[in-house]
C-alpha cells in the first residue's frame, strides 16, 4: 500500500513537472538553444532537491546536509505551487491574448491594390507588358547568374539582397508553432513578403508573455511570504470574556505561541526574535503549545537556547505538538524543563484565579504517550476557570465533554500557503481565531514559524496575546 502512494506522488509530482516544463520552456525556446537547456535543468533539479530535502529532515540525515538541501528544496515547494497557479489562470488568458494579436494585425494589415488594367500589347506581343528596358538600364550587371535573381533568369527582385535571409526562418522563433503542428491559423504579425517569419510568431509570443508573466508573480509572491517569515512574528491580542473568571483577575494576559519549527532554516537567530517579541509584551504567562522543532536535541538544541530568556510573572509552560514527536519527544520535554519552561503532561497545576492544564498531542498516542484527559482534569474542580494547553484543535471535543472553559492551540498555520487554508479549514475545527463550542472557548494561533518552505502567502505568523476577561468585573 506504501509503495502504490509513492508511486502515485511520484506520478503527479512527475505530471505536474511536465506541464511546467511545456509551458515556461518548450514553449518558449528554440529547440536546441541554452535557454532551453538551462530551463530543463532547473525543472529536473527543483523536485529532486525538494524530495531529498523531505526524506533528509524525516530520515535524520545529517543536519548539515539537511541544511543545504532544504532552502533550495523547501523554497522550490512554494514556487512549483505559485508557477502552477498562475500558468493555470494564465490558461484562460493565452486564447484572449491571442485574439487580441490577430486582431491588431488584421487592422493594421494594408489594403491589398486592385489589379491594373492590360496595357497595350509589347514589343513581344504580351498584352500588358512594359515596354522592354534598354540593356545599359537593366540593375543586372551582364553575366549575372540566375541564383541572385527572382522571377525570370536574369531579373534581380527589388530587395533581393535580402532574398536569401526572408526564406530563413530563426528556429527560436519557430519552436512556438512547429511544435503545434496542425493548428493552422492566420498569419503571425510581422510577417514579410510571401509569409516568410521576420519577427516572433504570436503564439510564441503569447507564450513567452504568459510564462513570464507567471515566473514573476510566483517569485513576487515568494519572496514576500518568506521575507514576512524571516522577520518574525507580530503581536496579536485577543480578549476572551470567561463566566467564572474572579475579578481579581479580569485583564489577566496569557502569550500565547505556537509552531516555532525550529530546524534546518529557522535556527537559533529566529528563536531569539520570538522570545523578544513574546518578553516585549510583558505577559502574566508564556504558553508554548507545540511543534517547537523540527529536528532532534542534538541539532537543534543551541537553536533552543534563546528560551531560557522569557520572562513572565507566572512562568512559562510547554506542551508537545505531533512534530515533537517526529524529533524525540522525550528528549526535548527534558530540554525545555532545562531552559526553565513546565512541561504539562497530562497534567495540570492551580493558579491563584484559575486552573492551567495541558496535554500530550494525539501523535504520541503511537508511542504510548497520547493526551489522557481524564488525567489532566479528572479530579479538578469545576467551580474553577480552566484553561487547556493542547496543540491540535480536534482535541476540543474532549474539552467540551470536562467543563474547559478555554482551550489554547495552533497546528494549523492558519493554512500557510494560500489556498491550503482551504484544506486545513476541512481537517480542523476551528482554522485560526477564537470560536465557541458550548460553553468552551477555542483559540487557534496561526503560530510563529513554517513548516518547509518558509514562506507564508494569506495567513500571516503571529503570537497571541489573550487577555481573559471576567463577566464579574
Amino acid at each position: 500500500m506504501v509503495i502504490v502512494f509513492v508511486v502515485l506522488v511520484l506520478a503527479v509530482l512527475g505530471g505536474l513537472h511536465w506541464y511546467l516544463w511545456r509551458r515556461l520552456v518548450r514553449d518558449t525556446t528554440a529547440r536546441s538553444g541554452t535557454a532551453r537547456r538551462v530551463g530543463t535543468a532547473a525543472l529536473v533539479a527543483g523536485p529532486v532537491l525538494m524530495a531529498t530535502a523531505l526524506v533528509a529532515e524525516r530520515t535524520g540525515a545529517p543536519f548539515r546536509l539537511q541544511q543545504v538541501l532544504a532552502w533550495p528544496g523547501f523554497l522550490w515547494m512554494a514556487l512549483m505551487i505559485y508557477v502552477l497557479l498562475a500558468l493555470l489562470v494564465g490558461e484562460a488568458v493565452r486564447p484572449l491574448l491571442r485574439r487580441a494579436l490577430e486582431r491588431r494585425a488584421a487592422s493594421a494589415a494594408p489594403a491589398v491594390p486592385a489589379a491594373e488594367p492590360a496595357g497595350p500589347a509589347g514589343p513581344a506581343g504580351i498584352p500588358g507588358s512594359v515596354s522592354a528596358v534598354p540593356a545599359e538600364a537593366s540593375p543586372v550587371p551582364a553575366g549575372a547568374s540566375a541564383r541572385g535573381t527572382g522571377g525570370s533568369a536574369g531579373t534581380k527582385p527589388a530587395g533581393g539582397e535580402r532574398a536569401g535571409e526572408d526564406e530563413r526562418v530563426d528556429e527560436g522563433e519557430r519552436a512556438g508553432e512547429g511544435e503545434q503542428a496542425g493548428e493552422a491559423g492566420p498569419a503571425p504579425a510581422g510577417t514579410g513578403p510571401g509569409g516568410a517569419s521576420v519577427g516572433p510568431s504570436r503564439r510564441l509570443f503569447v507564450s513567452r508573455v504568459v510564462g513570464g508573466a507567471a515566473a514573476a508573480a510566483a517569485v513576487g509572491t515568494v519572496g514576500y511570504g518568506t521575507y514576512g517569515v524571516l522577520s518574525g512574528p507580530k503581536v496579536k491580542r485577543v480578549t476572551v470574556p470567561l463566566a467564572k473568571l474572579p475579578r481579581s483577575a479580569h485583564g489577566y494576559r496569557i502569550a500565547v505561541v505556537s509552531d516555532i519549527h525550529l530546524g534546518p532554516v529557522l535556527g537559533r537567530g529566529f528563536a531569539q526574535k520570538v522570545v523578544d517579541t513574546i518578553n516585549s509584551t510583558q505577559p502574566d504567562l508564556i504558553a508554548v503549545v507545540g511543534d517547537l522543532v523540527d529536528g532532534s536535541v542534538k541539532d537543534l538544541g543551541p537553536a533552543a537556547a534563546p528560551l531560557a530568556q522569557l520572562k513572565a510573572r507566572h512562568g512559562s509552560f510547554f506542551v508537545t505538538g505531533n512534530h515533537e514527536y517526529f524529533s524525540g519527544a522525550e528528549e526535548w520535554v527534558a530540554r525545555v524543563r532545562d531552559l526553565g519552561l513546565r512541561p504539562l503532561e497530562n497534567a495540570r497545576t492551580e493558579l491563584p484565579h484559575f486552573d492551567l492544564a495541558g496535554v500530550n498531542d494525539v501523535a504520541g498516542e503511537d508511542e504510548g504517550q497520547g493526551p489522557d484527559f481524564a488525567k489532566a482534569l479528572g479530579d479538578r474542580d469545576r467551580d474553577r476557570t480552566c484553561v487547556l494547553l493542547a496543540h491540535q484543535p480536534v482535541q476540543i471535543h474532549d474539552a467540551v465533554d470536562h467543563g474547559v472553559d478555554l482551550q489554547l492551540s495552533g497546528h494549523t498555520h492558519g493554512g500557510q500557503l494560500w489556498p491550503g487554508n482551504l484544506i486545513a479549514d476541512l481537517a480542523n475545527p476551528t482554522l485560526a481565531g477564537l470560536e465557541r463550542y458550548g460553553d468552551t472557548q477555542l483559540y487557534v494561533s496561526r503560530g510563529a514559524g513554517a513548516w518547509g518552505p518558509p514562506t507564508r502567502v494569506g495567513a500571516p505568523s503571529d503570537i497571541t496575546v489573550v487577555e481573559l476577561a471576567s463577566k464579574q468585573a
